[in-house]
């Protein structure tokens, strides 16, 4: 199945070591499911050479490089990968090649056969420790309780989303914290957009260190999850 038009956006933060094989495999797939297609490449401040190696990749003529002067966390890097999109279908996923992004034909079958607005990933087999697995169930049985978002992995970090739902929530706030993929799919669902999801293979992270458990990161997630829930009282 192939789609008219598909932008694909990847948040970078210090992936020196993955990032360029995580495009490039994804470079195979994306000409063979999009007509027209673009990548657009966010590094979000990084510290090593992870910018140097996204504007080497940019000399695709389909991809771009955007550089954050300052980290400004993944909540900003998905923003300006989100809103940056210009085509039909956005896609993405995390840079530190934890995905295979061929698999993104399944999301492309699911949405024709569902006519859903959104398909978001959910992991087979979650390649973290236990620790993390245990803290985010706590954090999506908080987010259903709160708000009546019930999915398998709200953080997963591979989905398949329609410009138009894009275009319907203009007004993402989270930055700091890791709050931006709930809030994103709490708005969607109370503007009544169509939510499915699909199993996805999650590989170990072979190099590199994750940000997501960070203290300061914690603390913003959950304040930005009560201001959330305050603002739609």
């Amino acid at each position: 199945m192939v789609l008219t038009s598909l932008s694909v956006f990847f948040p970078a933060y210090n992936e020196e070591g993955r990032i360029a094989m995580t495009v490039e495999h994804a470079l195979k797939t994306i000409p063979r499911i999009a007509k027209k297609w673009e990548v657009l490449l966010i590094d979000d401040g990084s510290s090593d050479s992870t910018g140097k190696i996204i504007d080497k990749l940019a000399k695709n003529k389909n991809v771009r490089a955007i550089h954050h002067m300052i980290n400004r966390g993944y909540g900003g890097a998905f923003k300006s990968g989100l809103y940056g999109a210009k085509y039909s279908w956005i896609a993405f996923t995390d840079s530190d090649g934890q995905f295979d992004f061929s698999e993104i034909k399944n999301f492309i079958k699911k949405q024709k056969e569902s006519n859903a607005d959104i398909v978001i990933g959910y992991y087979k087999k979650r390649q973290v420790g236990k620790v993390k697995i245990i803290t985010s169930k706590m954090w999506e049985y908080l987010v259903f309780i709160l708000f009546g978002l019930k999915v398998r992995d709200i953080d997963c970090g591979f989905k398949l989303i329609s410009k138009k739902v894009v275009d319907g929530i203009p007004d993402l706030e989270s930055e700091r914290g890791a709050f931006i993929s709930s809030e994103f799919l709490i708005k969607a669902k109370k503007k009544g957009f169509k939510i499915v999801e699909i199993p996805v293979t999650h590989y170990p992270r072979e190099v590199g260190v994750g940000t997501g458990r960070n203290l300061k990161v914690i603390v913003g997630s959950f304040k930005d999850l009560f201001r959330l829930w305050v603002k739609l009282q």
